[in-house]
């Protein structure tokens, strides 16, 4: 057992951990406070579903050996079956497979997590456990055996994915799509103001992926080496490029620089680079970077053009970021690699992944809609599914203010109880829409407005 690289895998594993949490603070401080404490369960319970399905039957269908045409594991490893302190990933030298099956796992946990956010505000929280429970299974195993496992079809096809700019993000960015498009689009979309309830949460959860992801990157040459040096350096310099390309773009387009397009500039470069950060140089990540920042800044707004209501630009970050990661390798990757014919097999990596999650993605999507709902109540949404779901609420302002037991007696007035207060909210919310539908309707015909 090789201890420097076991010991490596092993903290990047916890570093992969980590980024679950982060993403659940930087999801949870965009979306409107009714829904926070949903948004952040909605990527932690990932991490209670994938960890027991991957002991069960994950790892073995990703890592198990190819049970033909390079399209699935077997089930050889159920249950980690054959698998032992003492078997290493080399054979009689290497790590731990156990270090390399958490790592792995990691990987797993996070991607249906990423798809999270596009769902925000209004998916009941059974439906979504049941769907990613379902995704995984079959989306997410198998595109991880073609892409990662030595005889996965796309792995013999030499398609350079280092650490899931398919497996991750293009898989996750294009299976949320399928489910916005089968859930449809939140009460008030493009008429309410949804915006983020906390953005130094979002920094927050920021710099917790954007720290774990030196874990994702480097961590995925499974050896301290220099490769995983190379990986953690173009990490950083891709990062970094992202985030000053988005502001740029946001500052032309839109006269601002703003905090969430700091945050998420930065998330766009991590993205881009994930795939492609051991076969580029240094000036191949800047560039990257520079492109994924400006091209997400711009794709995030095709949802109002085009209709779909991607609630947290999950389509826009990662399927667009990944895209871009996945293609640019192949004409930007060093030591002869990069070329038209790199660029054509990145290319059908890319979307072949894309065509099969998709598709998948929906028929799962429908099978959950039709069988148990996937859509809240809509006095659930209106009102808050924190409280429909989970019973509680992300702030408790009951004891801010208030009076005091030696205070006059005709101060205290009875509290309206919480059914009472639900209701009267979802009736003011009604009026206020309804008030805007009615101000729209009477607007001048030749006037435009701005989605």
């Amino acid at each position: 057992m090789n201890g420097a690289d076991t010991a490596f895998v092993l903290i990047s594993a916890a570093l992969v951990m980590l980024m679950t949490p982060g993403l659940a603070f930087f999801y949870g401080g965009m979306v409107r406070v009714k829904s926070a404490l949903n948004m952040l369960m909605m990527s932690f319970i990932s991490l209670g579903i994938v960890t027991v399905l991957w002991v069960l039957f994950g790892y073995s269908l990703a890592f198990g050996d190819d049970v033909g045409a390079g399209l699935l594991g077997d089930l050889g490893h159920i249950g980690f079956k054959g698998i032992g302190p003492e078997t290493l990933t080399g054979g009689k030298e290497g790590i731990p497979v156990f270090a390399f099956a958490l790592f792995q796992l990691m990987f797993a946990v996070i991607t249906p997590a990423l798809m999270s956010g596009a769902l925000a505000d209004r998916v009941k929280f059974s439906a979504w456990a049941l769907f990613i429970t379902l995704w995984v299974s079959v989306v997410y195993f198998p595109v991880a055996h073609w892409v990662w496992q030595a005889d996965g079809w796309l792995f013999k096809l030499k398609v350079i994915d280092f650490a899931g700019g398919t497996a991750v993000h293009i898989n996750a960015g294009v299976g949320a799509l399928a489910a916005v498009l089968v859930v449809g689009k939140r009460i008030g979309f493009k008429k309410d103001p949804m915006r983020p309830h906390s953005l130094p949460l979002v920094v927050l959860g920021t710099g917790l992926l954007w720290f774990g992801w030196f874990g994702f990157n480097a961590g995925s040459a499974l050896a301290a080496n220099g490769a995983a040096a190379n990986m953690a350096m173009n990490t950083q310099v891709a990062t970094a490029a992202a985030m000053l390309g988005w502001l740029a773009y946001e500052r032309i387009r839109h006269g601002a620089f703003t905090t969430l397009g700091a945050a998420s500039g930065a998330v766009a470069g991590l993205v881009a680079i994930t795939p492609s950060g051991a076969a580029v140089n240094a000036f191949g990540a800047l560039l990257i970077g520079v492109v994924a920042g400006a091209v997400c800044s711009w794709a995030v707004g095709l949802k109002f053009k085009l209709g779909f209501d991607d609630s947290l630009d999950v389509v826009g970050v990662h399927l667009v970021g990944g895209v871009i990661g996945t293609l640019l390798v192949g004409l930007l990757a060093t030591d002869g690699v990069g070329g038209i014919t790199q660029l054509g097999r990145q290319a059908a990596g890319a979307f072949s992944v894309m065509a099969y999650s998709f598709a998948v993605s929906w028929l799962l999507a429908k099978l959950v809609d039709k069988t148990i709902g996937f859509r809240a109540a809509e006095d659930d949404e209106i009102s808050g599914i924190d409280q429909a779901f989970h019973a509680e609420t992300a702030y408790d302002h009951t004891g801010v203010g208030a009076v005091t037991r030696t205070a006059a007696p005709a101060l205290h007035r009875p509290a309206a109880a919480p059914e009472q207060a639900d209701r009267e909210q979802v009736g003011r919310e009604r009026a206020d829409r309804e008030r805007a539908d009615q101000e729209q309707a009477a607007a001048p015909k030749n006037k435009k407005v701005d989605a």
